[in-house]
């Protein structure tokens, strides 16, 4: 007799009117954390999948995607990135990739939920492998109050946050790009995923604004993650100094997605995205 397989799916509801559906072979975690509901299934499409509040997290099929061009945008575009702050990506994906620079001697993890960094690494061995490198500091609790705490400090920031809801709301705000900036040091450089230009294009818009507000320099990438809301992904970054778009060094070996072409074509937006983040401006989203 044929074996059957269960009809079980997990369904993401990305937007009122938009829904992404996997099917489940299993369900490895599911609990509820003092600050969101983590859920864990092995789906037959894309593997082990993360979900917060709902929300897909990382996929073990695509998430080197997003982690890939989170961390290498801004590393390979720094002449030596020494200290490195990765706010949220308690799954440690971003820290695996901001690993593969020689030039790091410390990154600074600032996650508020234990419980993502525990499931992490119980069901995603590969992507939270770096974790427990010499070379990584964990601080589970508030980025927000973390960052007023440090002046002149990071060469990089990368604030891999889950979306503007609830506890993570403030990581998109104004005020929040203020105090990263006078973290940073006299050339560092932010990024943070800023979601899809078709399902929240005004996200977009305020986080770009935003980011003026705070810094001298504003530029803004994108991608693909399969996964995400709508498959195109945003990167928006605040630079004291330098040129984001200026690669200073060659991208590290062992990469899938992030190639030296790609760090170029990331940054040319197509005309959609400019009217979204500038009204058609063009010279403005280009950083000039």
């Amino acid at each position: 007799m044929e074996r059957r397989v269960p009809d079980l799916w997990f369904t993401e509801y990305q937007t009122p009117n938009l829904r992404l559906g996997l099917r489940i072979k299993d369900v490895l975690l599911n609990k509820r954390s003092s600050y969101q509901h983590i859920l864990v299934v092995d789906t037959m499409e894309y593997g082990r999948v993360l979900v917060l509040d709902g929300a897909i997290q990382l996929t073990e099929k695509d998430e080197f995607c997003y982690h890939e061009m989170m961390a290498h945008l801004l590393l390979c575009a720094h002449p030596n990135p020494e200290e490195v702050l990765v706010i949220g990506g308690g799954d440690g994906g971003v820290v695996r990739e901001v690993l593969k620079h020689e030039t790091v001697k410390k990154v600074t993890l600032v996650d508020i939920d234990e419980e993502v960094i525990k499931a992490s690494k119980t069901f995603f061995p590969a992507v939270s492998c770096a974790l427990d490198d010499k070379c990584v500091e964990i601080r589970p609790m508030d980025a927000l109050l973390f960052v007023k705490g440090h002046f002149n400090e990071f060469d990089v920031v990368i604030i891999d946050s889950t979306d503007p809801v609830d506890f993570a709301r403030g990581l998109f705000e104004p005020a929040f790009f203020k105090d990263v900036y006078v973290a940073l040091k006299e050339e560092g450089m932010m990024v943070a995923q800023t979601e899809s230009p078709f399902s929240e294009p005004d996200l977009l818009r305020d986080a770009v604004r935003g980011l003026r507000m705070a810094f001298e320099k504003v530029f803004l990438a994108w991608g693909v993650v399969p996964t995400y809301p709508t498959g195109l992904w945003t990167y928006a970054i605040g630079s004291k100094k330098l040129d984001p778009r200026m690669q200073k060094r060659p991208a590290p070996q062992r990469t899938k997605y992030y190639s030296d072409a790609m760090h170029s074509l990331a940054f040319e937006l197509p005309p959609f995205i400019n009217e979204i983040i500038n009204g058609g401006n063009l010279e403005e989203a280009k950083g000039d």
